[in-house]
């Protein structure tokens, strides 16, 4: 079956710092034990309830609070009406395509995995393109990532603390045609639609099929994992 990643040509596994402008430096820093003191301590040592709160927040959680309100049902809304899109004969032409072409994120994955120019990604594999555009048309491109390749995308969001192994409506399903759940093995990308609890997904996938977005029904036991955008609406 045709893999629907872009496999880069150089450097494959240098994708820890490339975070789509997302530090995951941890927030926030442990409180020093007080010593015993017959007098309560200062209260410049105390860190206010609301402030650790913040802390103890991840870098995506506080990036996410500055993003416009935003469901998963809205995420699933943009994505279906895709539904029908298709590549043309070179396997390109499509606006997700042009889109990450025409956006300083293309240089950046250029120049981490090498292969040339942007121009590349003209008629490259798309299923990743599809989902960041989508993340970008909902305005939470920030917590939603933005990659052309599957594995790196995948990686993103494991570092960032929001993978799982749960189908949840809206999350981005990566899925391994062996059935391995390596990440390194990932071959293609979209949106969990539902969990249709018989062993099988709805999904909204990119370059699926004959070159479409579409509607499909998967197995579970093709899926690697699951990235989960911070939906707040």
């Amino acid at each position: 079956m045709t893999k629907h990643r872009l496999i880069p040509t150089l450097r494959r596994n240098h994708v820890a710092g490339v975070l789509a402008g997302v530090s995951i430096a941890v927030a926030g820093g442990a409180l020093a034990a007080s010593p015993a003191l017959a007098d309560p301590p200062s209260s410049h040592a105390l860190t206010p309830p609301a402030e650790a709160a913040q802390a103890a927040k991840s870098p995506l959680q506080i990036e996410a609070e500055r993003l416009p309100k935003v469901s998963a049902q809205q995420v699933l809304s943009i994505a279906e009406k895709q539904i029908g899109i298709s590549e043309n004969a070179q396997g390109g032409g499509t606006k997700f395509q042009s889109w990450y072409m025409s956006s300083p994120r293309a240089k950046e994955t250029l120049a981490r995995d090498g292969g040339g120019t942007v121009r590349a990604y003209a008629d490259a594999p798309w299923c990743a393109m599809f989902v960041s555009w989508v993340g970008e048309q909902a305005g939470i491109r920030p917590t939603m990532g933005w990659d052309a390749y599957t594995v790196a995308h995948a990686k993103w969001f494991k570092a960032n603390h929001q993978w799982g192994d749960v189908a949840k409506p809206g999350a981005v399903v990566y899925f391994a045609w062996d059935g391995s759940k390596s990440l390194d093995s990932i071959d293609h990308v979209g949106f969990v639609k539902k969990d249709n609890g018989n062993g099988t997904i709805t999904t909204i996938e990119g370059n699926t099929g004959n070159g479409k977005v579409a509607e499909r029904v998967r197995p579970k036991s093709q899926v690697v994992g699951y990235g989960y955008p911070i939906y707040t609406g």
